[in-house]
């Protein structure tokens, strides 16, 4: 009533406020009815709804617009343009447009102008017409056995369409049924749609419930729904595990960790493998921690493991309990009383944890002996007396029973310092001890001993640690780090760093004392002469050259050295490093000497040779035999297109090579040549051995006859270990003084000379003596004049008498004078 004159009084002021004509005072006469639509209005269509009249002395035109005429919902509404009178040509949805909202126009008819505007609602009656909807159709919950009654499970909401706040969408809900029933869960739900539950779980009993939950209406006619919630239960700790049996043997050697002497067997009601079936176990008694216990995931069995070795001596029996439990919580419900208001009256029992009591038996075996005190310390004094005491250790054997000798040795001393009674343990000082030796780390010396069971197999030992710290004593004096050092030449002061270092640790090393002695200490100087790198200072007067110093080092306890260092002045403008100037002068002139010597060498073996194999018919011959076991033969005199003759032995002039140097000793002064220079100097060519070679890799029988062939092949098989005709370097490195080439040698480089001419392709060339560079290749070598040779002529008939070592030579030369028989009767290779 109140809300239709309030549209009234609306209507009445807009009217006025819109009306187009002037402010005059005449009758006017409104009849306006509220208007209302039944939402699903059944019809027939149209129907009339209302008259809105107007009081004119003119006429008037009607128009509506707006929502149910020319905006959606189109076509549910219309007036009459003369009489007014508004018609519903259909149905409306309330949960779609629950007010239609609309402009009312009057219009002149005569002119169509406005006369009055107004607003207008029309009101859309809501009906029940939607049931309330669940926000899903099944519900699918998880809830532990354990779980205590009036906790919450699940909660269920359903929503309706129709106008909030009237009865047709106010819901209520309701448990249609439970399955399956039981008599120690009942389910209840809440107005908010909660469910809840009263009594006990039971998962043996029923592990699964199927809830039917209604929300219903109150509208005139009640519209509802129903959905399905799944309760499942997870079993929960419900039975307690009990222990039900053991297995093994429950002893355990002594000494020995690791084992499983027993195993524990275990039963438990609830579903495997769950938190509620699964066990751990516990360990009472170990005292020493020398057990433990873990579960077999498998078949809850407890394993006992020890973790720590057991000792017989201490103990022969560990008496344990063994208690089990499972890994979730138990727990326990039992429904005493059923009330219709509130929750039930339930009882819990407490849990009766299952344990079983066990007896580990030691067994005894041969323990080794140990230390009192495994690790001890001694202080001793570097270079101290021989044969002093320095500690004493002690060993015990455990085993009371049955005790063994021991007996003590030292295990480790790396510098061999000490030794220690077997029998007493007692260590005395065997050497001096040095505390500057590598075997002493920041003045400590480790040494070991070893007590070992004298009447045991196999023996069992033990170790013990005697940490010396060895006190140092000022033994050592300083020393340069570096003896030689070099100076450039200015006529300003220049010079250079020194540096020194003692063994000894403080206070008896540096900072040192540096002072000059002798001849020099005018010229040179220290500045500072104190430190561990002092700065020599050299004098304006000091010239290039090399200077040896005596220099005084002292420690700071005041011991001091004398030593000598070699300063070397020059101008190193010309020379980056004095020392490497010096160097090279120095190696220039060993070349020189040792070339120098080698052609002495050479002059000294062609004396010999000439002596040996003169052409005079009536000189008195010497015998190979008495010869020098090593001596030097050329042999490089055959001309071309010669043939097997006895040659007339000449010698070529000397050369001196700068490669493949071989180190000589003469008189203490060694000297470098080429090795295989040497050879082709007694051989007379620089590839004899590779000539040999070809030879006897083509077909010889262009060389010699078939039985010729036969035994020289022989020949040159048994002369191959001489390498082609060269000198080892092994062989000349080895020599001290003069070296010499041996009988046999000069014996088989004749023959191969002799071979290797016999092919008419090998007929070598005579060889002009060459110039080879010295060794350093400096424009500053010193070039040496050739050394000229005598050419000494040779009687072929001398060989004829030289012995049976040279008989050789006329085989090789005629075949056919000697037998083969003949020839190895002579002693021919």
């Amino acid at each position: 009533m109140d809300k239709m004159m309030f549209s009234c009084l609306v209507l009445v002021g807009m009217i006025c406020l819109c009306s187009t004509e002037p402010l005059k005072r005449h009758k006017r006469s409104w009849i306006i009815d509220s208007f209302d639509i039944v939402e699903e209005h059944p019809g027939p269509f149209p129907y009339e709804l209302g008259q809105i009249k107007l009081d004119r002395t003119y006429l008037v035109e009607f128009r509506l617009k707006g929502k149910g005429v020319d905006e959606d919902p189109k076509g549910v509404l219309s007036i009459d343009p003369l009489t007014g009178v508004i018609k519903v040509h259909r149905k409306v949805d309330y949960e779609q447009y629950s007010v239609l909202t609309l402009i009312f126009q009057a219009r002149n008819k005569s002119n169509l102008a406005i006369d009055t505007q107004l607003g207008m609602e029309v009101n859309i009656l809501d009906i029940n017409d939607n049931p309330p909807v669940f926000q899903r159709e099944v519900y699918d919950v998880t809830v532990n056995e354990a779980a205590k009654q009036g906790g919450f499970i699940v909660g269920v909401l359903a929503t309706d369409k129709d106008a909030p706040g009237t009865p047709n969408s106010t819901i209520d809900y309701k448990i249609i049924s439970v399955t399956p029933t039981t008599k120690n869960v009942e389910y209840y739900i809440q107005e908010s749609g909660a469910i809840s539950f009263k009594g006990c779980f039971d998962y043996e009993m029923a592990n699964k419930y199927y809830i039917t939950v209604e929300a219903k209406d109150r509208g005139v006619v009640k519209l509802s729904s129903t959905t399905t919630i799944i309760v499942n239960l997870q079993d929960g700790n419900n039975h307690l595990p009990v222990i039900t049996g053991q297995t093994g043997s429950a002893k355990v050697v002594e000494r020995t960790n690791g084992t499983s002497p027993l195993k524990i067997h275990t039963a438990d009601a609830d579903t495997r493998p769950t938190g509620a079936w699964r066990v751990r176990y516990s360990i009472q008694g170990d005292k020493g921690g020398h057990f433990a216990i873990h579960t077999d995931p498998d078949t809850n069995d407890g394993i006992l493991t020890v973790v720590k070795p057991l000792d017989y001596e201490e103990n022969t029996e560990h008496k344990l309990t063994i208690f089990v439990e499972n890994e979730e919580p138990y727990f326990s419900c039992e429904v005493k009383e059923r009330s219709a208001d509130g929750l039930w009256t339930i009882i819990t029992n407490p849990p009766n944890q299952s344990s079983r009591n066990i007896t580990i038996t030691v067994e005894d075996t041969n323990d080794p002996p140990f230390f009192l005190d495994p690790v001890r310390k001694v202080i001793l004094e570097e270079n101290g007396a021989v044969g002093v005491f320095v500690d004493k250790v002690t060993a015990v054997d455990p085993d009371t029973g049955r005790p063994h000798k021991l007996e003590y040795s030292i295990e480790q001393d790396p510098a061999g310092w000490f030794r220690v009674d077997k029998t007493t343990g007692e260590i005395f000082v065997k050497e001096s001890l040095d505390r500057e030796s590598i075997h002493v780390t920041n003045g400590t010396y480790i040494v070991t001993v070893l007590a070992t069971e004298k009447d045991d197999h196999p023996p069992m030992t033990s170790t013990a640690t005697i940490q010396i710290h060895i006190e140092d004593t000022n033994d050592n004096v300083p020393i340069l780090k570096e003896n030689i050092v070099s100076i450039c030449q200015s006529d300003e002061v220049s010079g250079a760093e020194i540096t020194a270092y003692d063994l000894d640790g403080d206070p008896y090393s540096g900072p040192f004392s540096f002072e000059i002695k002798g001849d020099h200490k005018e010229e040179w100087s220290f500045d500072p002469s104190y430190g561990y790198t002092v700065h020599l200072v050299k004098g304006k007067s000091v010239h290039a050259s090399l200077y040896t110093l005596v220099l005084k080092i002292s420690d700071k306890q005041g011991m001091f050295v004398l030593q000598n260092l070699s300063v070397a002045t020059c101008d190193c403008t010309v020379s980056p490093n004095c020392l490497m100037e010096r160097n090279t002068q120095q190696k220039a002139g060993s070349g020189l000497m040792g070339i120098t010597i080698l052609a002495a060498l050479m002059i000294f073996a062609c004396l010999l040779l000439s002596l040996t194999c003169s052409c005079e018919p009536v000189k008195s011959l010497v015998r190979v035999d008495n010869v020098l076991e090593d001596g030097l033969l050329p042999s490089n005199i055959e001309k071309l297109g010669t043939d097997c003759v006895v040659p007339t032995i000449l010698l070529k002039k000397a050369s001196v090579s700068h490669s493949k140097d071989a180190a000589f000793v003469i008189n203490g002064v060694q000297q470098t040549t080429d090795i295989q220079e040497v050879s082709s100097k007694i051989t007379g060519t620089h590839r004899l051995p590779v000539q040999m070679d070809e030879c006897w890799s083509r077909d010889r029988s262009q060389c010699y006859s078939s039985e010729k062939q036969t035994w020289m092949w022989k020949q040159y098989q048994s002369e191959n270990r001489y390498q082609g005709s060269t000198f080892s370097r092994r062989s000349l490195q080895r020599r001290q003084g003069i070296d010499f080439i041996s009988h046999s040698t000069l014996q088989s480089l004749l023959s191969r000379r002799l071979h290797s001419i016999q092919c008419p392709e090998n007929e070598l060339l005579d060889y002009e003596p060459q110039l080879y560079a010295t060794e350093d290749n400096s424009d500053n070598s010193v070039v040496l004049d050739p050394i000229d040779l005598p050419m000494n002529e040779f009687d072929p008939e001398l060989l004829s008498d030289l012995g049976p070592a040279f008989k050789n030579l006329a085989s090789i030369c005629s075949p056919g004078t000697l037998s083969k028989a003949e020839v190895m009767k002579n002693g021919i290779r």
